[in-house]
């Protein structure tokens, strides 16, 4: 085959052209659809307005506490509420006979001495039945005040109870009517009530007295139509009284506590606290203040113990109660009681 010198062949490639491939369809679809998405994206970005930054002002965000009430939900600030409690907080600290009013919608407690005291200012008729029933007050507790005290006016006498004997105008009789009372054919609290019929037959109209009988909670004497309080030693009070001890029946548990308080806070100048329940002791802690309480009153509590033994228990928590509050202890032997004698009936005159 001829060739001539210096000729190229058209049908061989030239090393100096470019090859350029060929787009197909499919690259240049892709190619629009990511275009297309990148632009839509910018556009999105530069849409955007500024946040936190702009010119809108802040807003406060708060917490609130929701106290439920029976009748509704009552809000208050959280800020409010801790600033509530620690002015609370620090009030009582400084202050402990002041403390915090309580909600409007409570109901507030009673204040048993400042009854007392208004009570005993203004005499009030003789009225009701007398008759045992039970009562809201509970007396479990000595709250801040001090009491009515002693009163400056009264000439002091004496009342006795199995032979205890005890001086001044102010007397609370405190006794126990527990199940246990009803032993030895129930001749405990026959004596018992006998003898404090007895001992209220002695008192005079000078003298102020309240009984409280009690097994597992208080059941103070109260007239009908008049808040519970001390007494005159008026007739027609006396009889209405008896009446009250006449119906009292024997059954329940025992507990001490909760009837020596309700006693305590009548500010009495004596008290005298008769049972045959040995157990459930007084603690250390309950005769402490107990002693607490008689000491800021001036009151003597003298202590009868019923039981069946020959001699009480040396150990007996009725002994350290007595000493404590300057009274006096009494054993009485169940087994050596008389049956007391019915009241006798008064004579009638027939009419001529």
């Amino acid at each position: 085959m001829n060739v001539k010198k210096g000729a190229i062949s058209s049908n061989e490639p030239n090393s100096l052209d470019l090859v350029i491939p060929e787009r197909t369809g499919l690259a240049l679809t892709a190619s629009m659809i990511l275009h297309v998405i990148l632009l839509t994206a910018i556009g999105l970005i530069l849409s955007q307005s500024p946040r936190g930054t702009g010119d809108e002002p802040n807003r406060p965000v708060g917490i609130a506490l929701v106290h439920r009430l029976p009748d509704r939900d009552k809000y208050v600030e959280a800020t409010a509420e801790k600033q509530t409690v620690a002015e609370t907080t620090k009030s009582e600290s400084t202050a402990a006979s002041s403390p915090a009013a309580p909600p409007a919608d409570l109901s507030p407690p009673l204040d048993l001495a400042g009854i007392l005291q208004t009570m005993e200012a203004t005499p009030a008729a003789v009225s009701g039945t007398g008759l045992a029933g039970e009562t809201k007050l509970d007396g479990d507790a000595f709250g801040s005040d001090r009491g009515t005290g002693k009163a400056v006016d009264a000439a002091d006498t004496t009342a006795v109870v199995f032979g205890v004997s005890g001086s001044g105008s102010r007397f609370v009789y405190v006794f126990d009517r527990s199940d246990s009372m009803n032993g030895f054919g129930g001749k405990p609290l026959r004596s018992a009530k006998s003898e404090l019929i007895r001992s209220l037959r002695t008192m005079s109209e000078r003298q102020r007295f309240q009984i409280i009988f009690y097994n597992d909670k208080p059941t103070p004497f109260k007239v009908g139509g008049m808040p519970l309080q001390m007494v005159a030693g008026e007739e027609g009070y006396i009889d209405l009284a008896e009446n009250y001890v006449r119906s009292i029946a024997a059954f329940g548990g025992t507990e001490h506590q909760s009837a020596l308080k309700m006693a305590l806070r009548m500010a009495p100048d004596v008290i005298f606290f008769l049972t045959d329940a040995s157990i459930p002791r007084l603690s250390a802690q309950q005769l402490r203040e107990i002693k607490n309480r008689s000491d800021s009153i001036g009151t003597t509590i003298h202590c009868i113990e019923f039981g069946a033994n020959v001699v009480g228990s040396p150990d007996s928590f009725l002994r350290d109660l007595a000493a404590q509050n300057r009274g006096v202890y009494k054993y009485v032997n169940v087994r050596q009681l008389g049956e007391p004698k019915p009241k006798p009936i008064p004579e009638t005159k027939e009419a001529s």
